[in-house]
């Protein structure tokens, strides 16, 4: 089946260098993309439990939750044929944490935010995702990298069509269009190191 256009266009792409970095450390970038994985799930959840009379979008965040959560298993049983432990703490997420701060306070304006930063954040992680496949040798792992980019292409979209359910392509558009320009301008400013932000 032909592959839908993507909803997000990301505004920059990531950094060559970031890529060397991650090749150059991938055992340390397995540990912060499995918390990645978890967070991701979490997010999804803790819609459920914010936005409990959302009820039309409650069944696909539950899929969407156990979807990021068997990528979290994925990668875990990846770790474990590499001998690589999950770190102690779950650290925080500079990235994701700057694009949260934008998010405005009122009710309805915060939760179409959240709803588009985890669209952008999604689609972020399918481009990365998806220069790692391109750049992995090994057989396995580079299969994995690529059906997962692909999953998270999709995801972006969902997100975005979620927030169609309450409210307008006038309302989203200059939301998606705020939070691209500045996730660019985010990921420009951090630190290069081994992990998917």
């Amino acid at each position: 089946m032909e592959q839908e256009k993507e909803l997000v266009t990301l505004a920059a792409s990531s950094d060559p260098a970031w890529l060397a970095t991650v090749m150059g450390d991938f055992d340390s970038f397995l540990q912060d993309h499995a918390n990645c994985e978890r967070k991701a799930s979490s997010m999804a959840m803790s819609f459920v439990s914010k936005y409990p009379d959302r009820v039309e979008i409650i069944p696909e965040l539950i899929e969407t939750a156990l979807e990021e959560l068997n990528h979290f298993r994925q990668v875990y049983q990846v770790m474990q044929r590499r001998g690589v432990q999950l770190p102690k703490q779950m650290g925080g997420d500079p990235y994701v944490g700057e694009l949260v701060e934008l998010c405005r306070h009122g009710v309805q304006e915060r939760f179409l935010d959240r709803l588009v930063v985890a669209a952008v954040v999604e689609a972020r992680g399918a481009e990365r995702f998806r220069l790692i496949a391109e750049a992995l040798e090994e057989t396995d792992l580079k299969k994995f990298y690529d059906v997962l980019w692909r999953s998270e292409a999709r995801h972006g979209d969902v997100f975005l069509n979620m927030a169609s359910c309450y409210f307008s392509p006038e309302e989203i558009q200059p939301r998606l269009d705020f939070f691209v320009e500045r996730e660019a301008s985010i990921l420009s400013g951090l630190v290069l190191r081994p992990a998917l932000h």
